[in-house]
């Protein structure tokens, strides 16, 4: 194992690999997965859909996965109010793929990227595997609420690392908070050698008025938004990511992807979704009442939530969270422990997984809140 320890790459040596805890309980709620399984008539439709590709598996699919790109971006254009042209959308097998073609095109080594942490974890874990130099933004500077981020503060420090990748995630995860378009607006115009990635992975959850970076795509040939497949469409499953952006960029990805990397099931399921879009979207709304319950109640329970624009909340007001996440997963309920201190987040599930972990949040003795001395304390 030494020997192997040498032969690694010496920026990987001592990393740990990411991995949310997948563990067989009563009611999962760590993943931020869509809890409702996918409707009997889209998985008939899905089921079809890969037969009818199967007897053809003998030659490649179609490595511009034209059909699907169209169809993105007719659901993009309906659900955004923007117009998206298929040239501008570009897909992989998760957004994390998608987000590894940005890194690989325009990051690597000698470049930088830079987020705003607490964020996505896996922004600087591709950036890091692919070489390119990770810098940990701030969020909360100047600010009473430490998990905003400020359109001053983000710009300044743009201006002060001078990245070649920006990181933008709108709702934001771990915290859920949503960004305005004035912040993703100043961030591009002040790192104007940058690829700026807002990720909007749980943009269907937002609240009304939330804005997306869909409508700032135009004349902003930087600019790129993300989406997933697996959360509001219930497709944790399939694994499909895209984008949408210049076409330009889009065309840059081909340099790096791999030949065929969409399946022809992958393609396949993913037009059956989008096909069935209004069934699989109908528990968007569902979740979003179990999402503000869980707020209203943490609240009443005296745990602080932050607000969400997603399909999870971020709390906090704990003594220990890693004491609390066990205490919960004793009584069968997963979360998920994000290295916050003091906090732990959860996914709004069905109304019965909500009732259980509420439940279980109740019960807990006192000794699980936190005492905090100051304000200061408890702020970290």
């Amino acid at each position: 194992m030494s020997r192997l320890n040498e032969l690694l790459r010496p920026e990987l040596r001592g990393k740990t690999a990411y991995g949310a805890p997948q563990l067989d309980v009563p009611v999962r709620l760590n993943t931020n997965e869509n809890s409702y399984p996918v409707p009997e008539s889209v998985v008939r439709d899905i089921t079809a859909a890969v037969a009818d590709v199967a007897a053809d598996l003998n030659r490649y699919p179609d490595r511009e996965f034209t059909e699907l790109r169209t169809a993105l971006a007719a659901y993009l254009t309906t659900t955004a109010g923007v117009d998206v042209r298929a040239e501008q959308v570009w897909a992989g097998n998760g957004s994390n793929e998608v987000l590894q073609h940005l890194l690989q095109a325009f990051g690597g080594p000698g470049r930088i990227a830079l987020g705003f942490t607490p964020a996505y974890s896996m922004h600087p874990i591709i950036s890091e595997t692919l070489g390119t130099t990770w810098v940990d933004g701030l969020r909360g500077q100047g600010s009473d609420a430490p998990f905003d981020l400020a359109a001053e503060s983000a710009v300044e420090q743009a201006r002060q690392h001078r990245p070649h990748v920006v990181f933008l995630c709108s709702p934001n995860n771990p915290t859920g908070t949503a960004l305005s378009l004035d912040v993703v607006e100043a961030v591009h115009d002040a790192a104007p050698d940058a690829i700026v990635v807002v990720d909007e992975a749980y943009a269907e959850f937002a609240r009304p008025g939330t804005p997306s970076a869909m409508t700032l795509l135009e004349n902003r040939p930087l600019l790129v938004v993300t989406r997933t497949m697996s959360k509001a469409f219930a497709l944790a499953g399939a694994r499909v990511g895209y984008l949408a952006a210049d076409p330009d960029l889009v065309d840059a990805l081909r340099l790096v992807r791999m030949p065929y990397h969409l399946s022809d099931p992958t393609q396949a399921v993913a037009l059956a979704a989008i096909r069935h879009d209004a069934s699989l979207l109908a528990t968007v709304e569902a979740i979003k009442a179990q999402r503000d319950r869980i707020v209203a109640e943490l609240a009443g329970l005296g745990y602080p939530p932050v607000p969400s624009d997603a399909n999870f909340v971020l709390y906090g007001g704990l003594a220990d969270a890693h004491a609390t996440w066990q205490a919960l997963l004793d009584r069968g309920v997963l979360v998920r422990d994000v290295g916050i201190p003091h906090h732990l987040r959860v996914t709004a599930g069905t109304p019965q997984e909500s009732s259980t972990f509420l439940r279980a949040m109740a019960d807990l003795p006192d000794s699980h809140r936190q005492h905090a001395r100051d304000p200061e304390e408890a702020r970290a």
